[in-house]
């Protein structure tokens, strides 16, 4: 009878599995299904890293603020923002003239990365590129779009041609959003006038 505190061979250990998860997390990621500006791109340049010590061999990329803060003058370098960042003014007047920013949604479930850019965009006016990368689900996207985001990193899993009719499920939305500043029934209200 084998020994049952042994690890067998032909399985990893817990700790081996650690070292392969934190290199993973390390490895610049490309997203294979970039939706950009509501279309499928033909192509996803910037990598995405979420090493907070190193920069990346791979460029154009996104890092952690502050790995980005310290190399802001290496223009292919953009700030990757985790959704739990507070925007202050002083942040928001650092990046503030970046062309991309990259806000990283660690599951699904987690909507502060959408406060994020909304903050981005109607606060502090930010007007380029505002990208969702990490657990992007297609449910997600145009909740994304109406928030500010430009562009959305797809996870694996997910398949952009129903990522892209997500995006066009809607003709009507009852509430405001960064576009339509009036909600439905104040612009039927100035329309029947």
């Amino acid at each position: 009878m084998p020994n049952k505190s042994m690890p067998n061979k032909s399985t990893p250990t817990t700790d081996a599995l650690n070292d392969e998860a934190e290199v993973l997390e390390q490895t610049p990621l490309h997203a294979d299904h970039l939706i950009v500006n509501g279309e499928l791109a033909a192509e996803n340049a910037w990598c995405v890293s979420y090493d907070t010590d190193t920069l990346p061999e791979q460029r154009p990329a996104f890092v952690p603020l502050a790995l980005w803060q310290a190399n802001q003058e290496d223009a292919e370098l953009a700030p990757l923002l985790t959704s739990d960042t507070e925007l202050t003014p002083a942040l928001s007047e650092q990046i503030g003239s970046v062309a991309a920013i990259a806000i990283d949604f660690p599951a699904f479930t987690d909507g502060r990365g959408y406060t994020v850019a909304r903050l981005l965009r109607e606060r502090f006016h930010y007007a380029g590129e505002v990208r969702a990368v990490g657990d992007v689900l297609v449910d997600q996207l145009d909740y994304m779009r109406r928030c500010g985001f430009t562009s959305m990193a797809l996870r694996d899993d997910q398949h952009p041609e129903d990522a892209l009719r997500a995006l066009n499920a809607f003709s009507v939305r009852y509430q405001t959003d960064v576009e339509e500043r009036q909600a439905l029934f104040e612009r039927r209200l100035v329309a029947s006038k």
